[in-house]
């Protein structure tokens, strides 16, 4: 009997590792805590939808602003980027949360991903920083010696 168990428990795992839609067929609701028709299941599904709710909703809000960018030229440049960089950067903090189950892990592992994410978007900021000013640079040299040449020519 013993080993029965060992064979159950086996096909239990096999079936959560193999293939996870498995837990939601049915095949495993004879555990009552494992099925889609427990409390905690339920609670789960409707916090996805509701995510992916105000994922859509937050979508929309972009789109509207894309739109109004696009047929508005007067629109301010800065609080545009400063518009969708706020709405890109709450929609990846939702999916890393939920879909992503990090809103559930230790606060050390979330700093794991989190901080250099965050030097990752730094280092993005500083290059094209540093890349604006080198181009500004080499434009003002050049448009210096173009006029040093007009001046001498003259």
């Amino acid at each position: 009997m013993g080993h029965h168990n060992h064979d159950t428990h086996h096909d239990e795992l096999f079936y959560y590792e193999g293939d996870q839609s498995k837990l939601y067929s049915g095949l495993l609701n004879h555990h009552a805590h494992e099925g889609v028709e427990s409390a905690g299941s339920k609670a789960k599904i409707k916090k996805i939808w509701l995510i992916t709710l105000y994922l859509s909703i937050i979508t929309l809000i972009e789109l509207a602003g894309g739109f109004y960018e696009y047929y508005n030229e007067g629109t301010n440049r800065v609080i545009m980027i400063s518009f969708f960089f706020i709405f890109t950067l709450l929609k990846a903090y939702l999916i890393v949360k939920v879909f992503m189950h990090l809103g559930d892990e230790v606060r050390a592992f979330i700093n794991t991903v989190i901080i250099p994410l965050l030097i990752f978007v730094w280092f993005i900021i500083a290059f094209l920083a540093d890349a604006d000013h080198s181009l500004h640079m080499n434009t003002s040299f050049w448009q210096q010696m173009k006029d040093a040449a007009t001046g001498i020519i003259k």
